[in-house]
């Protein structure tokens, strides 16, 4: 039986800080041949900060297309995405970050979890190649305080779903990746 569905081509690649998940990614995107969208989930709060954004944006190609999407993830991804293209969402822990506790100049959608079920909807239907990163978080001890656990847990949850969506994923250690799937 043939089928005119594209076919799935989702990535995923986690790993702790500093892990160089983020490089990795890039050179998945290079290396697929494709236009990139790149979209950015940071919001900048501060100079350190800041600083941190601006080695990423020195290390991108200066034609791929930039998307900043700090809360609309669904938008960006479901605007983006398209047969022979590759789209790179760095990252997911920073777009959780930012829908739980929003910084003090945006305002907070109405409710998180219609955000993370509308991404994931997106994510199930996208076409072209799809290359997403976030941070493996849930490695270490129990958070102390609610929010921290809340955050932890919700990460948890969302990397699992992407897991599960993608056809290929990678944990990112000290600069190698290991594959899990795919």
């Amino acid at each position: 039986m043939t089928s005119s569905a594209p076919s799935r081509d989702l990535t995923f690649v986690l790993g702790g800080a500093r892990s160089g998940k983020s490089a990795h990614a890039e050179r998945l995107a290079i290396e697929s041949g494709l236009p990139v969208t790149y979209v950015a989930t940071a919001h900048i709060g501060d100079a350190e900060f800041e600083a941190r954004v601006a080695l990423h944006r020195e290390r991108r190609p200066a034609h791929w297309s930039l998307v900043e999407a700090p809360l609309d993830l669904a938008g960006a991804l479901c605007s983006a995405a398209r047969e022979g293209h590759c789209v790179l969402i760095d990252c997911l822990t920073l777009w959780l970050a930012n829908l739980l506790c929003p910084a003090e100049d945006t305002e907070a959608p109405a409710l998180p979890r219609q955000s993370l079920d509308a991404f994931d909807a997106v994510l199930a239907e996208a076409p072209g190649r799809i290359i997403v990163v976030s941070n493996e978080i849930g490695m270490g001890v129990v958070p102390l305080g609610s929010v921290t656990r809340l955050y932890v847990d919700e990460l948890g949850r969302l990397n699992q779903r992407v897991a599960a969506a993608s056809t290929r994923a990678l944990l990112m250690a000290a600069g190698l990746p290991l594959v899990l799937k795919g």
